[in-house]
């Protein structure tokens, strides 16, 4: 088990993904995003949209909006749909897929 250096629990379960950065050799830089797991159905990712406000000069108020995120997915993690996850970003592992997920919130 890797220490990442960030305050997160590591998972209870073990893999044998290269990409997972707690059994493998992936690292974790950059910023860390909150979300909801939209779709697991791809192999080995996720999409996590996260919601966030912009503010509009003009009209001097706020809008709603939202982002959607392609995350690689370790298998030692046990994410479903509708679950709330933390990811970090890292290096490039395909044309979109630049975040891995480090960890599910408790509902």
């Amino acid at each position: 088990m890797r220490n990442l250096g960030i305050d997160i629990k590591p998972p209870k379960n073990s893999c044998e993904d290269p990409y997972c950065p707690f059994h493998g050799t992936l690292g974790v830089r950059g910023r860390l995003l909150q979300g909801n797991a939209v779709s697991v159905k791809a192999r080995l990712t996720a999409i996590v949209e996260r919601e966030y406000y912009k503010y509009v000069p003009k009209y001097l108020r706020y809008e709603k909006r939202r982002s959607r995120v392609a995350a690689h997915l370790p298998p030692c993690l046990g994410v479903k749909e509708g679950d709330s996850v933390t990811i970090g970003e890292c290096r490039p592992l395909n044309k979109t897929v630049s975040f891995v997920v480090l960890e599910r919130l408790i509902r």
